[in-house]
Formats: C-alpha cells, structure tokens, sequence
C-alpha cells in the first residue's frame, strides 16, 4: 500500500436547498490537512485529498479516514491538528466527531 493512511473529504456541492458539505467548507479542511500534514513531515505517508459525495451529507463538512473507514462529520479547521495528531498519527479515533 503506498499511503498508510488516506483522508478524503468531501468537496461535492449540491444545489440549495439541499444541505452538503460544499466546496468552499471541503476545500478548506482539504487544505489544512495537506498544509499539517507537510509540516510534520507525514505527506509521504499520509494523504489528504478532495472526493465527491460521500453520502453523509446531513453531517457534513464530511470525511472518512482509511484503512479504517471512520467517517468523521461537522468538522471544521478547527478540528484538522486534532484528527491529525490523534487519529493519524496515534491511531485514536476522535469519538467526538464520528458519524455513527
């Protein structure tokens, strides 16, 4: 396997009403994982990337972490060092945020 973790998250924009986690919201997470990710040196073995819809949508800004396949949601920036250091690099998922 060439990452041994693999961050998507959700950057799908849906037409309003319908609530979504939205590219503005998504691209931002996407930007701080990658810019945390780098600054600890972890981009080689830990990648952030945007996806499309991942079906949590009332939840979101959404995201699944694998190998694992924990689905995060409502995360905003503020939560990006937290997932990073507990659950990508400590292998501790943060309850707080899961969807179950």
């Amino acid at each position: 396997m060439k990452y041994k973790k693999h961050v998507f998250i959700c950057t799908n924009q849906k037409d309003a009403p319908k609530k979504c986690c939205g590219e503005d919201r998504g691209m931002t997470l996407v930007n701080a994982f990658k810019e945390s990710l780098k600054a600890k040196g972890l981009q080689t073995e830990i990648r952030a990337q945007k996806t499309g819809c991942l079906d949590v949508c009332a939840f979101g800004p959404g995201l699944v972490v694998y190998p694992e396949g924990v689905f995060y949601g409502n995360v905003q920036p503020s939560d990006v060092e937290e997932i990073v250091e507990s659950h990508l690099v400590n292998d501790k998922v943060v309850e707080r945020l899961v969807i179950a």
